[in-house]
């Protein structure tokens, strides 16, 4: 080709010196070019429709933000301005509460906060890319669950940053932890977050806070944020400048829809309980039917529920030691007080959407509802509101006394915590009870609804094997009802509504949402392998359904190892639950039980943890030479903490160890999942 080129240029070089500059063909093929030119810029796309100008392309890109990817927390950063995002790992909503208010604190400092972040919708693997935003600082409220564990919403994450190694030069953190000292894990999670992100090249900006629930929380975080914010502008070299804004996260709409369209107590997806789908799970709960409902407690003024639910066609599956999970509705008397108070009409619909469109959270509860259904599934109404409630009460408060009275609890002061330690939490007022003893105060119903948590649904060790009961899940609870120091008396919200569920005849069964969670409080493997169990109370729970598991082995013929359970209650002839059942499997030589009744003898009460002193030699014997289990389910204040210290007494004891020696050698059992506790304060 490059040959026939070369040909054809010197052919052409010869002609043009003995011919004119331009021949008639010459210009026949230059007005030929022209025309098409024309042609090809003004005409060819004029048979055509015309596209419409596309709206996200203008002059003027600073006037309309790029849309962000909604797992993106970077890209939403930066398309609003935003220099602050806050983390949480929550299980019971605290930690998500604490992150809002930080988030809203934010913009009284001049700085700018995306809306609290749930780790789990977001693409945490951009936390590294945080140092490309100028003045950039994360927040992370972490939850400790159970014994050491992340939250569900913050596993995924957690894992992530065990594993991973992401450069994080450049990212400036601040960690508060969640947790309750009555654990031995406690505040796990906080401090993990806290190391990891140093190791990982990030900068600490704050010390870590630490919040204690055995103690007072409350008072734990305002300490901590007190010392976050000018820490912050120190570490940023901004002048402190405190703005007054609206402390308004959402604006109310009053929506005109057809029922149908109304949520009515679905946790996420609209109608979900008229057309129930699998698989089931925290955000779409199974409605179990109640098929059986009998009173444990044999006298005494106290109740205790076992309840069984119907799981035959949720494709739900459980094993010994999981949990079941309940939402609860509130009492029907104290939502309709709410209406009283306010004035308010509690069918009317509503709808509260997010102020920041930035925000993945567009509602702080399905909507849209009505205020009735919000107040009755979706807010927590019975807890102790906290200080920054209280403060935003003041604002809705005509009589000067009480406002005083709220912008004190409210304040940092010591004799504002005082006043709100003895108060409110010593008193144990809700929100609805401060609204009756301060009858000034007269906040609009949404804005009650906006201060109000969600109401959270409630964990119950399952108390049957699914090996023998596979298609129903059984639940034992005490009926929670007590006097308060004001002469209120509180009900349990879960278990007052789960009173109200027994089977009627000629009436419609009565439905539970529910969902199981899996726990790590396991039978061992092998059947033989010896286990003693420790369950005072309702703490029996878990141990009917390993009870029921190995005694269904045995009449199978197989061999089972040592079982042996100890139990405490006050009386025998009130509420030794479960009595016949063991007393079967005593019988057919499964179960040694060991019960201690605590209110028999005035003159010297009785508990487990007597009986597992008495029983110290054969305990050691059991966990030092037959590779036994030990599990602990109850109180973990009081209960669980002795057991775990009887326990180390024993194996410095039988086992000749010292005390180090012994601790280390729990330690090694619980490590192994050889020492598991299922405990709750």
């Amino acid at each position: 080709m490059d040959e026939v080129a070369a040909a054809t240029g010197d052919a052409a070089a010869m002609a043009a010196a003995s011919a004119p500059m331009f021949g008639v063909l010459d210009i026949v093929l230059l007005a030929g070019m022209a025309g098409f030119g024309i042609y090809w810029v003004y005409f060819r796309n004029s048979s055509k429709p015309q596209s419409p100008p596309t709206k996200g392309y203008t002059m003027q890109p600073t006037l309309v933000a790029p849309k962000a990817n909604d797992s993106s927390f970077i890209a939403k950063m930066k398309a609003s301005g935003k220099n602050i995002v806050v983390f949480y790992g929550s299980q019971t909503g605290t930690a998500e509460e604490f992150a809002l208010r930080l988030v809203k604190e934010a913009a009284r400092y001049g700085m700018k906060a995306l809306y609290p972040a749930d780790p789990e919708e977001c693409e945490m693997e951009e936390l590294s890319k945080l140092s490309e935003i100028n003045n950039s600082l994360v927040i992370f409220c972490m939850a400790t669950y159970g014994e050491g564990d992340p939250t569900d919403n913050a596993s995924a994450f957690y894992e992530w940053l065990k594993s991973e190694e992401p450069d994080l030069t450049g990212v400036n953190y601040a960690v508060f932890g969640l947790g309750n000292k009555t654990y031995e894990h406690f505040n796990s999670m906080g401090k993990f977050f806290d190391k990891r992100l140093e190791e990982l090249g990030a900068t600490r900006v704050v010390e870590a806070g630490v919040g204690d629930d055995d103690g007072n929380m409350e008072e734990d975080f305002l300490t901590w944020k007190d010392t976050l914010w000018p820490a912050v502008l120190d570490f940023f070299g901004l002048e402190m400048n405190l703005q007054e804004i609206s402390m308004r996260q959402y604006r109310l709409e009053i929506p005109d829809v057809p029922s149908e369209k109304l949520f009515t107590g679905e946790i996420a997806r609209l109608r979900s309980y008229q057309t129930q789908r699998p698989p089931f799970d925290a955000k779409n709960p199974f409605l179990a039917q109640v098929t059986a409902w009998r009173e444990l407690h044999k006298g005494g003024d106290r109740s205790c529920m076992h309840i069984e639910l119907d799981i035959s066609n949720s494709k739900l599956r459980y094993d010994s030691g999981d949990h079941v999970a309940v939402y609860p509705v509130n009492d029907p008397a104290l939502v309709n007080r709410f209406g009283e108070l306010l004035s308010v009409d509690l069918d009317t619909q509503i709808s509260l959407v997010n102020i920041d469109d930035q925000s993945t959270k567009k509602h702080p509860f399905p909507c849209p509802c009505t205020y009735r259904t919000a107040l009755s599934h979706y807010l927590d109404i019975t807890s102790n509101p906290r200080t920054h409630v209280l403060k935003e009460l003041a604002e809705h408060t005509t009589n000067f006394e009480e406002k005083q009275k709220l912008l004190m609890m409210a304040s940092s002061s010591l004799e504002g915590k005082e006043l709100y330690q003895q108060w409110v939490l010593q008193d144990n007022r809700s929100l609805l009870h401060i609204l009756e003893d301060l009858p000034s105060c007269k906040p609009s119903l949404d804005l009650v609804c906006e201060l109000l948590t969600r109401l959270q649904s409630r964990y119950y060790s399952i108390s049957s094997s699914s090996k023998l009961h596979p298609e129903t899940v059984h639940i034992t609870a005490v009926l929670l009802k007590y006097a308060t120091p004001t002469g209120r008396i509180n009900k349990g919200v879960a278990t007052t509504w789960l009173a109200s569920k027994k089977p009627q005849p000629d009436q419609p069964p009565h439905q539970v949402p529910i969902f199981i969670r899996k726990s790590q409080f396991r039978l061992p493997a092998r059947h033989q392998t010896p286990i003693i169990m420790v369950g005072p109370g309702t703490g029996v729970a878990p141990f009917r359904g390993f009870v029921q598991e190995r005694l269904k082995v045995k009449r199978e013929g197989k061999p089972v190892g040592d079982t042996v359970l100890f139990f405490g209650c006050r009386k025998k002839t009130e509420d030794f639950l479960y009595e016949e059942e063991f007393d079967e499997s005593i019988q057919e030589g499964l179960l040694t039980l060991h019960t201690a009744f605590s209110r028999e003898q005035p003159e010297k009460k009785v508990y487990v943890t007597h009986l597992l002193k008495e029983q110290g030699e054969y305990i050691w014997r059991i966990i030092s030479e037959e590779s036994g289990h030990i599990y602990v389910c109850g109180d973990a204040r009081n209960m669980a903490r002795d057991v775990h210290d009887i326990i180390v007494d024993i194996c410095s004891k039988f086992g000749k160890l010292s005390s180090s020696e012994a601790h280390a050698f729990v330690k090694k059992l619980e490590t192994q999942r050889r020492y598991s506790a299922d405990v709750w304060s």
